[in-house]
């Protein structure tokens, strides 16, 4: 492993952070613009979530991201809050789903040969069992009816909350400024980090690999069963790297590397701002406050 390579990749991805706690302040300023969150909270509370997503599976780390921004904003809440990291999401769908796309029509990603092996619903017992089936759906729209009715003001209530995390879609130019150019350059600092880290574990380094690696990431971060897709990722890279002259060993080497190191620092930034902010080290103890107080923000 090479040392200057490792540390300009934590240095990009430090900066990512940065650049994407900025583009989160500016979608919460536009959902509470009475009230003034201050960067170095965004950061805090952001760093804060990335850390313990590193380490708690589910993203538990957005529980503490929105925990400790609602105690800087008196008037936000948790609906709120949780449409605002919805939004924050939006543009990296948008590049990740680019970035697959090239995968796929590289022949990296696997296409119709699984996808056709895939089992089907099988919708014969409704269609023999029609009367019965007629009966349940009855049941299951009246049921549904009621609870429409009896929940519709706390319904109406909990929208406006959630419509209120989009408020920045309204302005075109304070959303493309404020948040897609800043993440837009946070994608640049990401891969910029996994070519370094290619480098930094004697991996052959290019755009090409560094895509590739970026792959394995989002696929990881949709199936988030296990702390920063611990095992996910190294079945995930030796299966896209399959076609590279590029040795099992070596991949499996990097990413566990990597994974380590991604993980260290993050846990090292999430501890210092969860110290600074919340004045307490206690992970399950922050988030049990959180669902505490989302509970009864929500009801």
């Amino acid at each position: 492993m090479e040392w200057a390579p490792l540390g300009i990749a934590l240095a990009c991805h430090v900066v990512k952070l940065l650049l994407r706690a900025r583009a989160w302040q500016n979608i919460v300023r536009a959902s509470y613009p009475n009230e003034r969150l201050k960067y170095r909270s965004a950061v805090g509370a952001y760093i804060a979530g990335v850390g313990v997503n590193s380490i708690l599976p589910a993203r538990g780390g957005d529980l503490i991201k929105m925990y400790l921004v609602k105690h800087r904003l008196k008037d936000a809440k948790y609906p709120t809050l949780a449409s605002t990291l919805v939004v924050e999401t939006m543009f990296d769908f948008f590049v990740a789903g680019a970035i697959m796309v090239w995968a796929l029509s590289i022949g990296v990603l696997p296409t119709h040969q699984v996808y056709s092996r895939i089992p089907t619903v099988d919708w014969k017992f409704f269609l023999l069992h029609e009367r019965a089936t007629a009966i349940g759906l009855g049941v299951v729209a009246a049921v549904l009816l009621v609870l429409a009715l009896w929940a519709r003001r706390r319904v109406e209530d909990f929208w406006s909350r959630i419509k209120l995390g989009f408020a920045i879609l309204g302005d075109p130019p304070k959303f493309l400024l404020g948040v897609l150019v800043p993440q837009a350059l946070s994608w640049g600092f990401r891969i910029a980090s996994l070519y370094f880290f290619l480098r930094a574990f004697d991996v052959e380094a290019s755009l090409h690999n560094a895509l590739l690696v970026q792959v394995v990431d989002s696929l990881a971060t949709l199936f988030p069963a296990t702390p920063g897709g611990a095992g996910t990722k190294q079945g995930l890279i030796v299966y896209l790297f399959r076609k590279s002259a590029i040795s099992r060993p070596l991949l499996l080497a990097f990413s566990v590397g990597m994974n380590i190191a991604m993980t260290i620092a993050n846990l090292v930034l999430g501890v210092i701002a969860i110290g600074l902010m919340a004045r307490t080290l206690s992970f399950s103890a922050l988030r049990r406050r959180a669902r505490a107080e989302e509970q009864p923000a929500e009801s």
